[in-house]
């Protein structure tokens, strides 16, 4: 296995064709409709007809569902409301069809794919399907140690890039990604909050099912914790994700990235995959271009995160349930901006 250079992705990430861009907009202009009329939905039109380099845009037709899973050792010092290291719940609920993610993403048309990259439960209990990317059982505690190897944080980001790659040759026209994890969005403002340069305390949400005011204090003491661990190693993305990361989100990063190469349009979920975001941009300042942001969870690591990247969310109904939901809820609206940019005919004369 050759070295992985992160650098390389500054070269191999272009943004979406922007003279594309100017023909879908003058197309617009030609519609029976006045300018403005369809407001949002011009701009995510105009950015798929980019992103497809096709004018008019093609309909979103094979949309897919990714989620990354992963426990986290830093969950075991109570900073979420679900039992620690219970994560392969969470999946089991996914693959048995009763989780608010895949009865959306049935509803919608979405296949959905669940990844295992640190979950801390027997790799029979899961399909292979699910298993065969496993790192490591559980990420480290990243309050007092590296969530990962510098060698497993690279396996993982390689295995997030070979998903990317898997969906991009298979067909896939737009990913919607999510997590599921328990610690993970501990994890996910460690980073935000060293990449941003804030405090703890300006990061630390409540998590998708929302903890008390005495849990909410240990994640805010683990994350200021975990900070001092991150900042020598803020030069090094990679050296990061595995000091404060974990193998999820490791493989999120290698995902969005080489998304980007393979001009995948990515629709975000919550803090998680903001946070993977946050550090996909340093790597390569172009790969944001390609993504959106799905729905506003009310994580102040999200929101940091996502005006960092300047990215704003289609939605914002309050849901926290996080495992891709918010990100679902926004795919209708995508599909929507395509059809319409797709079907709407032009003026006469």
């Amino acid at each position: 296995m050759s070295a992985l250079n992160l650098d390389d992705f500054v070269d191999l990430i272009e943004r979406p064709d922007g003279g594309i861009r100017r023909d879908a907009e003058e197309r617009r202009e030609r519609l029976a409709l006045p300018p403005g009329a369809l407001g949002r939905l011009d701009e995510l039109g105009e950015w798929l007809a980019a992103a497809q380099q096709r004018v008019p845009v093609k309909p979103v037709e094979q949309p897919r569902v990714v989620l990354f899973a992963g426990d986290h050792g830093v969950s075991d010092l109570g900073v979420s409301a679900r039992p620690a290291r219970s994560t392969h719940r969470l999946v089991r609920a996914v693959l048995d069809g009763e989780s608010p993610a895949t009865i959306l993403a049935n509803r919608l048309g979405a296949a959905v794919r669940v990844i295992d990259m640190a979950l801390d439960c027997d790799p029979e209990d899961l399909p292979e399907e699910v298993t065969r990317h496993r790192v490591r059982r559980a990420s480290g505690r990243i309050d007092v140690e590296d969530a990962l190897t510098l060698d497993e944080a690279e396996r993982a980001f390689r295995a997030g890039m070979a998903i990317a790659d898997e969906e991009a040759d298979s067909g896939t026209d737009l990913l919607v990604l999510g997590d599921l994890s328990v610690g993970g969005t501990t994890a996910a403002a460690t980073l935000i909050a060293a990449l941003c340069g804030t405090d703890a305390s300006v990061v630390t949400g409540r998590g998708g099912a929302a903890i008390d005011d005495l849990a909410w204090m240990r994640k805010c003491a683990a994350i200021r914790d975990g900070l001092r661990r991150a900042r020598p190693v803020l030069g090094d993305q990679l050296q990061l994700l595995a000091t404060v990361g974990g193998a999820d989100l490791a493989a999120i990063t290698g995902f969005l990235l080489q998304s980007a190469v393979r001009r995948t349009p990515v629709i975000l979920d919550g803090v998680v995959s903001a946070a993977c975001a946050l550090v996909a941009q340093r790597v390569a300042f172009r790969a944001p271009d390609w993504w959106l942001a799905g729905q506003a969870s009310g994580e102040p690591g999200q929101e940091k995160a996502l005006d960092r990247i300047a990215l704003t969310p289609l939605l914002d109904h309050g849901v926290t349930v996080g495992e891709g939901t918010g990100a679902l809820l926004a795919l209708p609206l995508v599909q929507a901006a395509a059809a319409l940019h797709a079907e709407l005919p032009e003026r006469d004369g």
